[in-house]
């Protein structure tokens, strides 16, 4: 195969010489369609240590106690997702039990298999069986506990008492709350908060240097508002706006993650409390239609920007348990259409009184 038809010559076209991906994608069809796979970077940039892990400074620094004890409590990790959980998990076990990390600590998702069945055969028939590698204990992490039904938590209970001995559990869920009692009370409770703006501005950064990017500050501040505390949300706009532009601007990573610009948003609740509904229907439609978004979407982002408005507290009080009354009514399968341009008429009436 000539070397101008080789994918590792068009992957140099790619990352060296710059070529403009439309060029490049014709040279790939030129060549009978080889392609270049790349590693999903939300994997390839996944933390393999707890210095690693980024956001999470005072768990982070708690968690290192265990390690040096070279011991550990079951633990239950609560927060929402992106922020390092199932990161952290893993990390306890490759810094516990080193290259043989991977025979003492095998990971169960609960969301794809609940029932009381999983407990008392895979969790069981692993718990029982010896640590390898002179590991004094096995782990078991368990992502995503809080779907696991009320019988498989209760017989999950009577597990982690009776294998204790050799083998502790790492529960990873988005509510607390969803775990019975008496699995919390066994548990170190850790909570997991959503990161911030500056954590994760930091780590786009990271990436975006060692995959040579050129990434604007617009873009990274687009990347943080979308990301919402969501690292590997922000790691996966990231790379799909790598592949359309060379330079990432604000307006490729708006357009791929299907967010509207925090300018439209302000300028549609800023025409509804101007008192026209008309001009706000038109913003509407231009989110709705144009851009594709959905209510639900429209919503979070109308409540988002709510509080960047400068309208007294009592105002924006009666604005917000309309935001949240839709809301609900659009979870429960409401029309979306007529929702959000009831919510944009509860605005226009709030403007008008405020005259």
């Amino acid at each position: 195969m000539p070397y101008r038809h080789n994918p590792v010559y068009l992957f140099y076209l790619r990352k060296v010489k710059k070529l403009h991906l439309p060029i490049l994608q014709e040279c790939i069809f030129l060549c009978g369609g080889f392609e270049i796979k790349e590693e999903i970077w939300i994997e390839k940039y996944r933390p393999f240590k707890l210095d690693d892990v980024v956001g999470q400074k005072e768990t982070v620094e708690r968690l290192k106690s265990y390690i040096k004890t070279r011991n550990l409590p079951h633990l239950l990790f609560s927060g929402p997702p992106g922020v390092g959980k199932t990161a952290t998990s893993v990390s306890i076990a490759r810094e516990l039990f080193g290259d043989s990390w991977r025979e003492n600590f095998t990971e169960l998702n609960a969301s794809d298999e609940r029932g009381i069945d999983v407990v008392r055969t895979k969790i069981k028939n692993f718990a029982k069986t010896t640590p390898i590698g002179g590991a004094d204990f096995k782990i078991i992490f368990l992502d995503e506990a809080d779907a696991l039904t009320s019988d498989a938590q209760s017989a999950l209970r009577r597990t982690m008492e009776r294998y204790t001995n050799n083998c502790r559990f790492i529960l990873s869920c988005n509510y607390s709350s969803k775990i019975i009692e008496p699995i919390q009370s066994r548990c170190a409770v850790y909570r997991f908060r959503p990161l911030s703006d500056e954590a994760v501005a930091g780590r786009v950064r990271f990436v975006a240097q060692n995959e040579g990017l050129d990434i604007a500050d617009d873009g990274v501040d687009a990347i943080t508002y979308v990301a919402q505390g969501d690292m590997r949300k922000a790691i996966n706009a990231l790379q799909a706006a790598a592949l359309i532009e060379d330079t990432i601007h604000k307006d490729a990573i708006y357009k791929i993650t299907a967010t509207a610009r925090p300018e439209q948003v302000r300028d549609l609740i800023e025409a509804a409390l101007g008192g026209s509904f008309s001009a706000a229907r038109k913003h509407l439609d231009s989110l709705l239609l144009e851009q594709g978004l959905s209510g639900e979407d429209v919503v979070g982002q109308i409540y988002r920007s709510i509080f960047d408005l400068d309208i007294p507290e009592k105002r924006m009080v009666e604005l917000i348990d309309v935001i949240g009354e839709i809301d609900f009514r659009l979870t429960e399968g409401a029309n979306e259409r007529i929702q959000l341009e009831s919510l944009l008429a509860h605005f226009v009436l709030s403007g008008k009184e405020s005259k």
